[in-house]
């Protein structure tokens, strides 16, 4: 997957964000869920694939209740090294604000799956997370 689209949208020069070189699968798929303090308070869903963190924006953020419906985003996809990157945005950059990790740890996929680039065309991706949290 390409992070063109994120190193276009920051200037590293002026942000602490990890620029976005692409890496290696890890052992275990790696999740983040970030509390993002930026324009709006919303939380950045983010699941390891294809070396990138597919990431959605979640306005409402997570629910404990399996029955609340929660509209999620997807935006860029961001560097695998974001999912340890917590901190503040200076104010003059994309998504100035403050980053907070609020949960992370590694997902399993559903045994029906292929490629969650298939899965998402699908419209359908199944997983279990193993958080912290």
């Amino acid at each position: 997957m390409s992070l063109e689209t994120y190193n276009k949208k920051r200037d590293f020069e002026h942000t602490p964000e990890p620029e976005g070189e692409g890496a290696v699968q890890t052992s275990k798929l790696v999740f983040v869920v970030q509390r993002h303090q930026a324009s709006h308070l919303h939380f950045d869903f983010r699941l390891e694939a294809d070396g990138v963190l597919k990431s959605w924006a979640v306005p409402k953020g997570p629910s404990m209740n399996p029955s609340d419906k929660r509209l999620a985003v997807m935006v860029e996809d961001h560097p695998l090294e974001y999912a340890n990157f917590k901190g503040l945005i200076p104010e003059g950059n994309y998504g100035a604000g403050i980053v907070e990790i609020w949960d992370s740890g590694y997902w399993i996929p559903a045994e029906n799956f292929h490629e969650v680039g298939k899965a998402l065309e699908d419209g359908m991706l199944e997983f279990v997370l193993k958080g912290k949290n």
